[in-house]
């Protein structure tokens, strides 16, 4: 296997330390900009960790890096995928890494990993994927491929797999089909569960509770960061800047090079390839809209799609921050490297607060000495069950695992039903006093004098 611990090992020896430089951030963080001047200073390559910049296509809206930005430093994993393709994996993405590191090793340069795809990153940190290898390329004759599989719909494949695999089935959500399909692929392909796999990988030594050892010792992680709320201004900037570079006419010419024939033929499809890529799904309705609809109703479509991509943007920084917190900083293990905090909350002080900072690490570890700079600090967490089964009637939803489940418990759609079922009850109360109120029980009276005393008890009742 590429860039196998023997190979790290002889890189070390030719005082390759780090082994690998990482670079994470949410997206508009200035990742690319801090790997060039590593690159630069460093004798560093870049490798691309973008699961949508593999593809031929779409620069603008994927942010690829420039012409003249690669001339500054050498750049891998870029622009070399066909948009028509849908079947490029992670398995496909980490064999062509771990080997480009292998061969950077050789070369005595410094890889540095840059990029948002949170399972991209992890594929080359961790021996985290179950490798079918050769026996893949025995049975895949007799194997239903994943994408055919994806289509037959998560509550049919979940039943197969509960049939050869109750245990992964009992971590998979019914309607996740991607997953659920890849571990019926996994049992296809090998004849063993993708269960027992997986434990096999962790029983390695060091391995953990979410997957295999570390294959790089000491690693360097960058994690840059940023107060959301300027973070959330400069998105919105850049994706300002994308309309000036040509962002739609972009979009515009993909779309009828490539996507305006599938949609033609119902068989358009936003959940694979370069087409799920953040930007291209959100102007859907504007790329199909035909010379029937007015210009007013077309300008209209476009604000609609700019504002979607601005949120959809957001959305996915904060996805990509929550997926540091949980993975390097909320598991206290020998098997998660440190990271080291870099603010680019002010731009204007990049050079002070975000550069100068990672080359005096980098400049102490080469040398075998401790950073004046902490990594940050582990956070504690909470045993929990993966397992759990958890159905929430009011959102008509089945959670799997206990953080999941709290954290739906917290979300705005579910507590938006926890109000509407309590608005509903305290209607059908008042509505049910007014009822009882409104009936007025007759009791028959005792003949005798009209100055007769009523009786206190019927006096209540009434």
């Amino acid at each position: 296997m590429a860039a196998s611990m023997a190979s790290v090992q002889r890189a070390l020896g030719k005082g390759i330390i780090p082994p690998l430089v990482v670079i994470l951030g949410a997206t508009g963080t200035g990742k690319s900009k801090l790997a060039i001047e590593i690159g630069k200073r460093l004798q560093g390559e870049i490798i691309s960790a973008d699961s949508m910049q593999v593809y031929k296509g779409l620069d603008i809206i994927t942010n690829k890096v420039t012409a003249e930005e690669q001339e500054q430093c050498h750049h891998h994993m870029i622009s070399f995928v066909d948009p028509l393709v849908s079947s490029y994996t992670v398995v496909d993405f980490r064999n062509k890494a771990l080997s480009l590191i292998e061969d950077m090793h050789r070369r005595e340069k410094l890889p540095i990993v840059v990029g948002g795809t949170n399972y991209y990153i992890e594929s080359i940190l961790w021996k985290v994927l179950v490798d079918t290898g050769q026996q893949e390329k025995a049975m895949v004759g007799s194997s239903i491929p994943k994408d055919d599989l994806e289509k037959l719909g998560g509550p049919e494949l979940h039943k197969r797999l509960m049939d050869v695999d109750p245990d992964m089935a009992s971590l998979l959500h019914p309607n996740d089909a991607r997953k659920i399909a890849r571990s019926l692929q996994v049992y296809q392909e090998t004849g063993i569960q993708h269960s027992q796999l997986l434990e096999e990988q962790r029983e390695q030594d060091g391995a953990d509770g979410l997957g295999g050892p570390l294959r790089f010792l000491k690693p360097c992680i960058f994690w840059l960061h940023s107060d959301m709320d300027a973070l959330d201004e400069r998105l919105d900037k850049r994706v300002d800047e994308m309309l000036s570079l040509g962002l739609i006419e972009e979009l515009q010419d993909f779309h009828k090079r490539f996507n305006e024939k599938m949609i033609q033929d119902n068989s358009q499809d936003y959940q694979h390839g370069i087409f799920q890529s953040i930007g291209f799904k959100e102007f859907h309705e504007y790329l199909i809209a035909g010379e029937d609809v007015s210009q007013e109703e077309r300008e209209k479509l476009k604000r609609k799609g700019i504002e979607s991509l601005k949120q959809a943007t957001r959305r996915y920084a904060r996805k990509q921050n929550k997926w540091v917190r949980n993975r390097f900083l909320k598991r206290p293990s020998s098997n998660v490297p440190p990271v080291y905090g870099l603010d680019v909350t002010d731009v204007s002080q990049w050079e002070q607060t975000v550069l100068a900072p990672a080359l005096e690490i980098l400049g102490c570890l080469q040398k075998g000495e401790q950073p004046s700079v902490e990594p940050l600090r582990t956070e504690g967490e909470e045993p929990r069950n993966k397992r759990s089964h958890h159905v929430c009637e009011l959102c008509d939803k089945v959670i799997i695992g206990d953080l999941e489940w709290k954290a739906h418990l917290k979300s705005k759609k579910h507590l938006h039903h926890v109000r509407r079922r309590k608005a509903k009850e305290s209607l059908e109360n008042r509505q049910g006093a007014e009822s009882e109120t409104s009936f007025t029980p007759k009791y028959p009276r005792k003949a005798g004098p009209t100055t007769q005393v009523p009786d206190k008890n019927h006096d209540d009742d009434d």
